[in-house]
């Protein structure tokens, strides 16, 4: 007679020790993917509807905004949020898909360090962007004026 052999006892899931990654890039997703609709969408309002709209948008508008602190941390907030956020899913696919352990490792690591060259980039020419550099008091815009005196 065939006897059908016990069933193995099921084995306890093995937990790793120390944070989570996973969990915190998946918790990251979703608050950063709030926070960029509200800065996204005040973005577009800001630059599409109030003034002259999309016909009002040049260098003295640019300039406008990036005179003030507040326009300077909205628009860096959303630059390191956004490519954050967009490398951590690009992150997500590569997992999904790439077979192979050292391929994934090399296109995550390449990731990675393309968004922290963009977000230090972008940084950059936030904080450090001059609408005076080569001012003409006789050709420059009146916005341009009163930023430059």
């Amino acid at each position: 007679m065939t006897a059908i052999a016990d069933p193995r006892a099921p084995r306890a899931a093995v937990r790793r020790k120390g944070p989570n990654l996973e969990k915190w890039g998946w918790m990251y997703m979703r608050a950063s993917g709030v926070l960029l609709v509200v800065l996204i969408f005040g973005h577009l309002f800001v630059n599409l509807m109030v003034g002259e709209g999309i016909h009002g948008i040049d260098f003295a508008f640019v300039a406008g905004k990036y005179a003030t602190p507040f326009w300077q941390w909205w628009d860096v907030l959303m630059l390191w949020l956004a490519l954050i956020h967009g490398a951590n899913g690009m992150r997500t696919i590569v997992n999904d898909y790439v077979t192979h352990n050292g391929t994934r490792r090399v296109l995550v690591w390449a990731l990675w360090l393309a968004a922290a060259f963009l977000i230090v980039l972008g940084t950059l020419v936030v904080f450090t962007f001059d609408p005076c550099i080569g001012f003409d008091a006789e050709t420059a815009s009146d916005v341009i004026i009163g930023i430059c005196g």
